[in-house]
């Protein structure tokens, strides 16, 4: 009886010791997508989702990743690489969703296009304080992307709060307050069209409007184009770039022009190197697409989160 128990109780301390062997080779749960609510002012309702790396840096970087029309921030990250490459480089994810019909954002109101004048841009930067609040986010790292609806929003929150964003990437978009209507629409068929023609100084002085006096630095602004776009057709590249040029006060004239890829050609405006002023990305062949195939990463070294 007694070589009886103590089989039994020597099966019964192996498999304790089995358990414990395969709970540390299991590793550890992987970081999710995550809904916040309740993170501050939030006049147009705009939901939140946030990802946080498991090896999150201390004081991370922030990138608001801003979805297209008909989108949503899971969609948007489950269809772009920058989550993963959070897990990489070890910065915070901001999804933020649209909630009106269509699911894009306001781009076009006069309350859109002032900082603090309320709506989507509102909402986003209140996220941003949330995160730099729960996280000790460095306040210096604090980016945005986003394609199409998210890429108008990208310049939007580049003229708002040029003393929260450090840097903007913009792919597929139109320039800032191009999609400006009165009475306020969703949509600017005439800017779509790349019809908006302006020139640099008129541009430039959309963006400064936006928050009167200030005289602070500004963000730099990388530009993607496709030039088979024909939802938001290819002028509107050229208009971007002529705006942001202007805003930093350096020349049209690149100063350099290289090809990263077959197919893409990258003009660099106001220095040289990985982060200059202005960056623009012209995709020969390309129609209205995700960043996707190495443009992620491109926008990291632009911002200079990968180095």
């Amino acid at each position: 009886m007694r070589i009886g128990k103590l089989v039994l109780g020597c099966l019964g301390m192996a498999v304790v010791l089995l358990a414990a062997l395969v709970r540390l080779a299991t590793p550890a749960a992987a970081a999710t997508l995550v809904e916040v609510t309740n993170f501050g002012a939030n006049p147009s309702n705009l939901r939140m989702h946030l990802y946080v790396p498991d090896s999150v840096a201390s004081r991370p970087a922030v990138l608001v990743a801003v979805h297209y029309c008909t989108g949503s921030g899971p969609a948007f990250h489950s269809g772009t690489e920058f989550a993963r490459l959070a897990d990489q480089h070890g910065f915070v994810v901001i999804y933020p969703s649209a909630t009106r019909s269509g699911n894009c954002f306001d781009v076009y109101t006069r309350e859109a296009l002032r900082r603090d004048g309320g709506s989507d841009p509102v909402g986003i930067r209140s996220m941003v304080g949330y995160v730099q609040q729960r996280y000790g986010a460095d306040p210096d790292r604090i980016f945005v992307t986003g394609a199409s609806s998210g890429a108008m929003m990208t310049n939007v929150l580049l003229g708002n709060y040029p003393d929260v964003f450090r840097a903007g990437a913009a792919f597929m978009g139109v320039p800032f307050g191009c999609f400006a209507t009165t009475p306020p629409s969703t949509w600017n068929s005439e800017c779509a069209n790349g019809q908006v023609v302006r020139t640099p100084q008129q541009w430039g002085d959309l963006v400064r409007a936006a928050y009167p006096g200030y005289t602070g630095p500004r963000p730099r602004m990388q530009v993607w184009h496709g030039t088979q776009d024909t939802t938001l057709r290819y002028p509107n590249f050229g208009e971007q770039l002529k705006q942001w040029t202007n805003v930093h006060g350096v020349s049209q004239t690149p100063v350099s022009t290289d090809t990263p890829q077959a197919n893409w050609t990258r003009t660099r405006y106001g220095a040289t190197g990985t982060t200059p002023p202005v960056e623009g990305i012209s995709l020969q062949g390309v129609g209205h697409n995700l960043p996707s195939g190495g443009m992620a990463a491109m926008a990291l070294a632009f911002f200079g989160l990968t180095g």
